[in-house]
């Protein structure tokens, strides 16, 4: 069985708790094993977090669940660009997949709760099609 890691934002932590809950259920359907949760800050400390796990030789992929909320600013914009770019970066980087479960950028409060158990179960199920 593939061994994965999950990277979650506390910045939402009571969502981020029920995506973790449904993704712990999907690898468990998948036939993969989480040797690892990591919860961090937030979405832009995610890819150092995640880098860290895809340095592990026990680890064969990585999924991050979170949410990047839309602000009275473009910040949330900028910062889903730049975290999704690096989280790309780091799969070709270490030729490892990571299901990308971070609602946004940009999402409206009343968007978060029907996409929380739908996006976290497809990051896992994308990362574990990608370790067929």
């Amino acid at each position: 069985m593939p061994n994965i890691a999950i990277v979650l934002g506390s910045f939402h932590k009571k969502e981020a708790e029920r995506m973790l809950e449904e993704a712990r259920k999907t690898a468990a359907e998948n036939n993969l094993t989480i040797v690892a949760e990591v919860w961090v800050p937030g979405s832009i400390e995610k890819p150092l977090a995640l880098k860290r796990l895809l340095m592990r030789s026990d680890i064969d992929g990585c999924v991050a669940l979170g949410i990047i909320e839309r602000g009275s600013t473009k910040h949330g914009l900028v910062m889903g660009q730049t975290v999704c770019d690096a989280i790309i970066r780091l799969q070709l980087e270490f030729m490892k997949p990571i299901g990308l479960g971070i609602l946004g950028p940009e999402i409206l409060p009343d968007q978060i709760e029907p996409r929380l158990l739908p996006y976290a179960r497809a990051a896992v199920i994308a990362t574990a099609q990608m370790l067929a």
